[in-house]
Parts: structure tokens; sequence; C-alpha cells
């Protein structure tokens, strides 16, 4: 690979530390007798309150509707993503400075396989705490459950639940772009030292 391109690498590759710095993803619950809402915000290693009492503010929602408790602790995942993201980080730090394509294209390949993984384990995580609930809650509402989107918003009784991606999730799109580009340009000088050869 061209040194441009190495240098392009390695530097995506070091932005992926501030992943560590930003939430991931953030769920925000809109409703009247909360008019400066509530909300979460997932990291890589943690959950917490978008505001210092919002987790034990929705926990305490969650339990009048039968949903149960979220214990950032009993999560595996926040656990093993930080050890995920620093393999991708020296993963990229060695094909950036090796300069070889074929580990910049199986880098992009981990990034994708690991969004689609990531994207369909919160799906099911959100299935589950929506879905799953206490038969002895004190608001039981036939046929009602409680799953957020995973991306956009949905009515849940007179709650707006908003889930989107945050600063984190961009960071990442961000490195599979400058991937791209590096691949791009590593071609695009090629094929100009193969037409003047």
């Amino acid at each position: 690979m061209i040194l441009k391109s190495k240098i392009i690498i390695v530097f995506a590759s070091l932005l992926l530390v501030l992943t560590f710095f930003f939430p991931l993803w953030y769920i925000d619950l809109e409703a009247p007798q909360y008019p400066e809402g509530i909300g979460l915000e997932i990291w890589l290693n943690k959950i917490t309150g978008q505001k210092p009492n919002d987790l034990d503010n929705i926990n305490g929602l969650n339990h009048y509707i039968g949903m149960k408790e979220i214990e950032p602790d009993a999560i595996p995942e926040l656990k093993i993503m930080p050890f995920i993201l620093i393999f991708l980080i020296l993963f990229g730090l060695t094909s950036g400075f090796t300069g070889k394509r074929v580990l910049v294209y199986v880098w992009i390949t981990l990034f994708v396989v690991l969004a689609a993984v990531g994207l369909y384990d919160f799906y099911m995580w959100e299935y589950d705490y929506g879905h799953n609930l206490n038969p002895n809650a004190a608001i039981k509402i036939p046929g009602m459950v409680y799953q957020p989107p995973l991306i956009g918003s949905k009515m849940l009784l007179n709650f707006n639940a908003i889930s989107m991606p945050d600063i984190s999730f961009y960071i990442l799109v961000l490195v599979v772009a400058l991937a791209v580009v590096a691949l791009f340009l590593d071609k695009k000088s090629k094929k100009e030292n193969v037409k003047h050869d």
C-alpha cells in the first residue's frame, strides 16, 4: 500500500480509541410527566442514565409494567465489547503498518460482521426486556409489549421511545469509510503507476 493509505489506516485505528469516551447508542423516553425527558446511554462497557437518576427512574417505571430491571453488570456484552474494540484497534494498526491490502479487507469485513451481530444482539436484548414481562406487575395491559424500536421512535403507553445511534457509532462508521478511502487511493495510485510504465 502507498504511504498515504497506510497513514489513513493507522489514523482510523487510533480514532477507535475515542469510542471508549462516548456513548454508542441512546434511548430517550418522552412523556408529559417528564418534561425534560429521561433516557439511557449505551456505552461499550456500561449503560448509564442521560441524567444522574435516569437509570433508577427507568427501572422504577419498568417495575410497574413488569419489565426486568436494567442491570449493566449483568449484561455480558458490556464486558466483551471493550476487548473486541481493542482487538480491532490492534488489527487496524497491524494492517496500516504492514500495508497489506488483504488485512484491510479483513478488517472492514470484521467491522461489518460485528456491526450486524451487534445490532441483532441489541434487538434481541430489547425484545427480551419488552416481551418477557412479570405476570404479577402492578400495571398489566393484555397484548401490550414494551420493546423500544431498534432505530427510530415508537409510542409505548404515553411514552415516546426514541432509539438512535450516538457519537461512538458514527466514529465506527467514519473508521470504515476511511479504510475504504485508503483502499481506493491505493488502487488509484497503482493504476496510475501502471499507466506511466
